[in-house]
């Protein structure tokens, strides 16, 4: 029963990455998200796993896997979108003042 409670908040909390990854994806956005977060995040969930694995907490290692899946796609998308950003700005209008 404790396994059963482990995993249904895993699976929660776990869920809720979800509509970022597909809000990311369509917008072609992450620009509000910060590298720093994202990286102390990331450690901090890889960090759960290996706890997860070295305890054998069934809970903790799916939710955490899938969680750090999520994460590591959301640095993905973070890299290429911000690169083709980068690219749209024309090298002569960078730091040029609109007015």
């Amino acid at each position: 029963m404790i396994t059963l409670l482990g995993l249904f908040a895993g699976l929660l909390t776990t869920g809720c990455w979800f509509p970022q990854l597909i809000r990311s994806w369509r917008t072609r956005s992450t620009g509000d998200i910060s590298w720093a977060y994202l990286a102390a995040l990331t450690v901090g969930i890889g960090l759960w796993l290996v706890y997860g694995s070295l305890t054998g907490d069934l809970a903790i290692i799916c939710s955490n896997a899938v969680t750090l899946a999520a994460l590591l796609t959301l640095g993905a998308f973070k890299a290429v979108f911000e690169r083709g950003a980068a690219r749209l700005i024309p090298p002569e209008t960078e730091g040029v003042d609109p007015q």
